[in-house]
């Protein structure tokens, strides 16, 4: 297996140190993918151009990345703080910052329409809604069960969660009412499922997980189709991926393009490996071995070897009976007829349509690969690429609205073909029924518009000859070769249509502009045009008329031209391998005068390097067609330039207008603001009144209450004064009556008095006694001095005298 492109990220300061990849997811194209590390790094990778870029650094290391949302610039990166971030490739800007996890974010899951997505960790699953990144539900379970994955069923509205204890339930989005859920069985062991995958049809789940083996759901039939054991040294399952075909377009994932060309893995040492499908799937792509393998020699005891497509069988020998066998031969064919039959990747025409007409149809798992080599579709890239890089025609801009599709992919996928073959010949974008032809073939080789447009173009090349000869008429010439083999094998039921005014225009044209796909199932779709491309191109107008045939009971007990039209246009109960096979009755029984085959040319496959051109046409109609189309598209614009101009004019008077009424309107609404502003104003100022008035109130009853106490307190002051007044009355009293001079008082002052008088004349004589006497003089200075000089009272001279001098006073005494 050759490796694309090997990618390997180290640290710009150390080389050696390798910055190790963590998730990875394509977009919805296919031709890029992202690709996240541990450093917060989020690169996208261009396959096609061959270059990379750094679109944002998160700053820590991101735990899931989805890529498929509906602005298709705008990712999902989970992040290690448990967050979910939406940033923009092409701006680098944040577009939105969602949280509500507890725990790391283990995968993003998108919707088909890119609407809504669903995060899941290990304890919750948040289902989002990406136009307002709002949380719409939260799935919560026990701490004992955990959740493994939540995710979307491609191209429906289902939810599947699955477990830690290996439950699936299937939910509806809308309204999260629980479906179904899958008969795990509740005893034997545990199968720990760890990885999920489905296919792109939403049909088949693929489980792993500690296990080498791996379980395959029906999620239709809810129950387990098989299991498939892997060799002894798988141990464990870490991831599924469904690897998407080029032809029924497989699941996308996260590691697969959803076109179905690349593969991206992650490897141990953390850089990127990229692959090429083509390289992976070689030997798939080979054809299968013959059914039937003859051994020749030995004689008639030798053993012939049947050799089958799964396994080998060779019958035993028993000793008792002799084995008999036939040696089959293969018949004479000459060197020429057999290099004619000769198909690309070694495969043989004729063999196949032996296998064919025995088996009735193609194996499935084979059916585009024998496609693609009858067809030998020489797979022209740079032609291709050269048309597609034209642009949308302008015949089919607006195809939607004559042919609304549902799945906006195929939509895409139409436009892109039909102006692919518009390209290629002018004719084809004059040609109405050109999308009912090209349908059915973009919706099988949806992945894949390369082969999409080699297929059609092929087809209209070979088994649309002379279609375009009476354009833009149906073509006349083959459908009378229809109504001429018709009119040979039952003229009853031809004269009944006759009859009943039914052309070949009403019942050979509709089955042969729709390809059979307007009356025919899928598989029984796909079961004719196996025989189809097997066969020589007039094959498919042999078809029309054993169809007719095959339907000829129901058809002649029509009688009005509505049934017909109707009966033509839908599905009826017919049994395809009986018409299959009444084809090939009439493809054999058909004179030669009158046989498709000698007026179709045989099947020439388109050149390789450059498309052939297309010119089997009228020119000159289609140049008028297409310049009168070209001046309705001129007129058209005019005039769709004309009533934008008188829209955006209406638009500007219904803004002015708008304008105008909002002006007046915020009048009004400030007129009645200003209203009850003066209102609240007014209210104010009332209250403002009655607060005055109730405070002028209180101020009265605060003076009154003020005068009272005022008054209390002066009386209280009045009363204290005249209690102190009387009080210093009677002190005044008392003091007047200790003044007031009473008998014996006045008795008493008169004795001291007298006692005072004697004592002066008493100290007199003392005086003059010790004045005349020296002696006493001289003992008694002090005392002298004392008596000379103090005029203390008599009775203290007295008592000096008895304390000094007792003999001397009391002589004073006596004298």
């Amino acid at each position: 297996i050759l490796v694309m492109v090997s990618v390997i990220h180290s640290a710009a300061a150390y080389q050696s140190k390798i910055v190790r990849f963590l998730h990875i997811t394509f977009d919805a194209t296919g031709d890029s993918f992202l690709a996240g590390d541990h450093h917060g790094n989020i690169y996208v990778f261009d396959i096609s151009a061959n270059r990379f870029r750094l679109i944002q650094k998160t700053g820590q290391a991101c735990t899931a990345l989805a890529f498929n949302l509906r602005r298709t610039t705008e990712f999902l990166v989970a992040l290690a703080d448990y967050s979910v971030k939406c940033f923009d490739k092409d701006t680098k800007q944040l577009v939105s910052w969602m949280r509500g996890h507890e725990g790391a974010v283990s995968s993003v899951s998108v919707h088909s329409s890119g609407r809504y997505a669903i995060t899941t960790s290990t304890d919750t699953a948040q289902l989002w809604d990406l136009d307002t990144f709002q949380r719409k539900r939260k799935l919560n379970v026990r701490q004992s069960v955990g959740i493994q994955r939540v995710f979307f069923l491609p191209l429906s509205n289902t939810i599947l969660s699955c477990f830690s204890d290996d439950s699936i339930f299937a939910w509806e989005c809308d309204t999260l009412f629980c479906k179904y859920q899958l008969p795990v069985p509740d005893q034997g062991p545990r199968f720990h499922y760890k990885a999920f995958a489905v296919t792109r049809d939403g049909k088949t789940l693929a489980a792993g997980g500690r296990s080498n083996l791996l379980h395959l759901w029906c999620l239709e039939a809810r129950q387990l189709l098989r299991v498939i054991q892997m060799p002894p040294k798988v141990r464990t399952v870490r991831q599924l991926d469904f690897l998407p075909d080029s032809f029924d377009g497989g699941p996308p994932c996260s590691a697969v393009s959803p076109n179905g060309r690349h593969v991206v893995t992650i490897m141990d040492n953390g850089g990127l490996n990229i692959y090429a499908v083509q390289s992976l799937t070689q030997e798939f792509n080979k054809p299968p071995p013959p059914l039937v393998k003859v051994v020749s020699g030995g004689g008639p005891s030798a053993l012939t070897v049947k050799v089958k497509s799964e396994s080998v069988q060779r019958p035993s020998k028993t000793s008792s009976r002799s084995v008999k066998t036939k040696v089959l031969r293969p018949p004479a064919v000459s060197v020429a007829e057999e290099k004619e039959n000769e198909l690309p990747d070694g495969l043989n025409q004729k063999r196949l349509l032996g296998l064919l007409k025995a088996f009735g149809e193609y194996p499935a798992k084979y059916r585009m690969f024998v496609w693609r080599s009858l067809l030998r579709l020489p797979e022209n890239h740079a032609a291709f690429s050269s048309l597609t890089d034209k642009g949308l025609h302008s015949a089919y801009i607006s195809i939607q609205e004559r042919y609304p599709i549902k799945s906006h992919k195929l939509q895409r996928g139409l436009q892109r073909v039909l102006s692919a073959l518009a390209h290629w010949a002018a004719i084809f974008g004059e040609t109405e029924y050109l999308p009912l032809v090209a349908f059915p073939f973009v919706k099988l080789f949806q992945n894949n518009p390369l082969l999409c447009f080699e297929v059609v173009a092929t087809i209209i090349v070979n088994w649309c000859q002379h279609w375009f000869e009476y354009f833009p008429n149906p073509p006349l010439n083959v459908l009378s070769m229809v109504e001429n083999v018709l009119a040979h094998h039952d003229k009853e039921l031809l004269q009944h249509l006759t009859d009943c005014g039914v052309t070949s225009q009403l019942y050979v044209w509709p089955l042969l502009e729709t390809l059979f796909s307007e009356v025919l199932t899928r598989e029984e779709w796909l079961k004719l045009f196996d025989n189809v491309f097997s066969n020589h191109p007039a094959f498919l107008l042999v078809t029309v008329v054993s169809y007719v045939t095959c339907c000829r009971a129901p058809l002649l007990l029509c009688n009005h031209k509505e049934d017909f039209k109707y009966f033509f246009h839908h599905r009826n109960n017919l049994d395809i391998s009986a018409m299959i096979k009444e084809t090939y009755r009439l493809m054999e029984g058909t004179p030669a005068e009158i046989h498709p085959r000698n007026m179709l040319a045989d099947f020439q496959p388109l050149t390789r390097g450059q498309y052939p051109v297309f010119n089997k046409y009228p020119t000159y109609i289609v140049e008028y067609q297409s310049q009168e189309r070209e001046r309705i598209r001129q007129q058209e614009m005019e005039f769709l330039r004309e009533r934008q101009a008188v829209q955006e004019l209406r638009a500007e008077t219904v803004r002015r207008q708008a304008e105008d009424e909002a002006w007046y309107t915020q009048q009004e609404l400030l007129q009645q603001a200003e209203e009850q502003r003066r209102n609240i104003l007014q209210q104010e100022e009332n209250k403002l009144a009655e607060q005055r008035t109730r405070l002028a109130a209180m101020k009265r009853e605060l003076k009154v209450k003020e005068m009272q106490l005022m008054d209390a307190a002066r009386r209280r002051f009045q009363k204290h004064q005249q209690h102190q007044r009387l009080t210093d009355l009677h002190r005044l009293d008392d003091q007047i009556q200790q003044k007031v001079w009473r008998p014996q008082e006045s008795a008493a002052a008169v004795q001291d008095a007298e006692v005072r008088q004697i004592e002066l004349e008493t100290q007199r004589r003392l005086f003059e006694q010790v004045r005349n006497c020296p002696s006493l003089h001289s003992k008694f200075p002090q005392v002298l001095t004392s008596l000379g000089h103090r005029s203390a009272p008599p009775r203290q001279v007295i008592y000096i005298l008895k304390i000094t001098w007792p003999r001397y006073c009391h002589c004073a005494v006596v004298l």
